[in-house]
């Protein structure tokens, strides 16, 4: 499931990284015409532009797969208070993370489309603003979960970010293709996190789920990168679809697909579930196979632009891990 970036490709695409960034005009990082001094960000403006830096739609996706293990990990309805301060530890680490990634990435956000309008490109928020904030919710949420969680969460949150930052977003995103493949253990901790939350322990069906979600995230991502990567080649990040053909990232999804429903139906035969969870994982994780083989064979019909279809599965992907954790969820009331 490896696929290296060759020598000659790679320099090709950090120097049109390194030109792109280089004949940027001075000051076009952060000069919006709408937001170029302080006296032009209005405070609620601001409020909604922090806000951002969070990416609150992401951490929708961490939540749902934190909430559901505490339901199996208690068997039953875990404390609400406990889930309450679970859900918002959560939120503020994941949240420090993706501001510190936009810090970090300031430059290359710039320079691509999908990214022009986050908060540091239009200069609604500072550099120094968004690190002291990303650095802020760090600690706030680590010792947030040390105190009223435990520590074991606690350590396993502050583990997620640091891994995003610094694994991912400084080591592995600008140097490899596989950068999505490792980086995306920092969007698996959370399962663990909700197991911890409520036992103080670790067990095999965390680490199962923990898995699903490690095979679940490149052919999740992907797709995605799949449709913007003229985006990601303008700033010489190696996503895989960068380098390789639509071919052999196709058939890299459907061998990470198979192995993740696989995966997935092991809480089974191991106790942790029953019958009600086992029938979603089926039906779900058949319907992704589904569509991840209708890609391939788009894919290796040199289908290409809209007709590749390649968003159907990144949708899909999304209400794939909705359906399979909320069946965690469910499945302990139905034993």
């Amino acid at each position: 499931m490896k696929w290296s970036v060759t020598g000659a490709r790679w320099e090709s695409l950090s120097g049109v990284c390194v030109t792109a960034v280089e004949s940027r005009p001075p000051g076009a990082l952060g000069t919006s015409s709408t937001s170029s001094s302080r006296g032009q960000r209005p405070f609620g403006a601001r409020v909604k532009a922090f806000v951002a830096l969070t990416k609150p739609r992401i951490i929708e996706l961490l939540l749902i797969t934190t909430v559901p293990v505490m339901f199996l990990a208690e068997q039953g309805v875990p404390n609400l208070k406990l889930v309450l301060i679970t859900c918002l530890g959560g939120y503020l680490s994941a949240g420090g993370a993706n501001a510190l990634n936009m810090w970090y990435d300031r430059d290359i956000d710039a320079l691509m489309e999908r990214t022009s309008q986050r908060p540091l490109v239009t200069g609604m928020v500072s550099p120094t603003e968004c690190l002291v904030f990303g650095i802020s919710l760090a600690v706030v949420s680590t010792l947030l979960f040390g105190f009223a969680v435990n520590w074991l969460s606690a350590w396993l949150s502050l583990g997620a970010l640091l891994f995003y930052v610094v694994v991912y977003t400084m080591i592995l995103k600008r140097r490899t293709s596989q950068n999505i493949v490792w980086g995306g253990i920092a969007g698996c901790l959370p399962v663990l996190i909700g197991w911890s939350s409520v036992t103080d322990s670790m067990s095999w069906a965390p680490v199962i789920l923990f898995l699903v979600m490690f095979f679940w995230t490149p052919p999740h991502y992907w797709p995605l990168s799949m449709k913007v990567k003229d985006d990601y080649a303008r700033v010489g990040v190696p996503m895989l679809p960068v380098i390789a053909s639509n071919k052999v990232v196709a058939r890299q999804i459907v061998l990470y697909s198979w192995v993740m429903v696989a995966v997935s139906l092991l809480l089974t035969p191991l106790g942790y579930t029953g019958w009600f969870y086992t029938v979603v994982a089926l039906l779900s994780g058949g319907f992704w196979l589904w569509e991840a083989h209708g890609l391939q064979n788009r894919a290796k019909a040199d289908v290409t632009g809209g007709k590749l279809k390649e968003m159907r599965l990144f949708h899909w992907s999304i209400t794939y891990v909705s359906l399979l954790f909320v069946a965690v969820a469910v499945d302990p009331f139905l034993r």
